[in-house]
């Protein structure tokens, strides 16, 4: 059981904790880098890869659900998997509401610790794949010009080519030609493609604007 190409955060103030947690999940192949508070987490470079956090409740300063509410509210979504010997329902649940992968009171099993971590790095995985996916189609977009981008807006709400060619006093020709193009910058290889993709770019906070 490897996981190339990922690595797991800890961050917990015990030594003896930091120092058991590398040793596991190095057994496994895991890359792993520990800290002993979140303090020293937020200095240091995330990196690139794909990273969960398996983060200690209880530490000196600040606690780790007041770290996860941080890590929210700048955008740095690292999937969280929470370790505590002094856990209650109530921590738990505010802490799974705020998002995190698992919430696991010491002593734990370490197959357990493995599982949630394995759900936390796949989720991560996944949430920049989506991102990548993302950024894809915009580039792709933004190689269109603002009349294609038009023309993008109405082909994928089902209209002909000649509402489109009335609608934007063009000739048919000219609309069929810019469908075209269209298809061709968004790599859509069906109209239904070309459909999801408008249909992305509309969920897109950061797409631009059609026209």
């Amino acid at each position: 059981m490897t996981h190339s190409g990922s690595i797991v955060f800890v961050v917990d103030d015990d030594a003896a904790v930091r120092a058991s947690l590398e040793n596991l999940f190095r057994s496994v192949g895991q890359d792993v880098r520990t800290f002993a508070s979140t303090k020293a987490f937020a200095l240091a470079d995330p990196g690139n890869a794909a990273a969960c956090i398996v983060l200690d409740v209880r530490l000196p300063g600040q606690s780790g659900i007041e770290f996860q509410r941080e890590l929210a509210l700048t955008g740095r979504s690292l999937p969280i998997v929470f370790i505590t010997g002094h856990g209650d329902i109530a921590m738990s649940v505010a802490a799974m509401k705020a998002g995190a992968v698992e919430f696991l009171t010491k002593p734990f099993r370490q197959q357990d610790l493995l599982d949630a971590v394995h759900r936390a790095l796949e989720m991560d995985r996944a949430r920049r794949s989506a991102l990548a996916e993302a950024q894809t189609l915009r580039d792709r977009f933004n190689a269109l010009t603002p009349r294609e981008r038009e023309v993008m807006a109405l082909v994928a709400t089902g209209k002909l080519n000649k509402q489109i060619a009335a609608e934007l006093e063009l000739s048919e020709i000219t609309v069929k030609v810019h469908r075209g193009h269209i298809m061709r910058k968004m790599q859509a290889t069906t109209l239904p493609d070309l459909v999801r993709f408008w249909d992305r770019l509309l969920s897109d906070p950061n797409r631009p604007a059609a026209g």
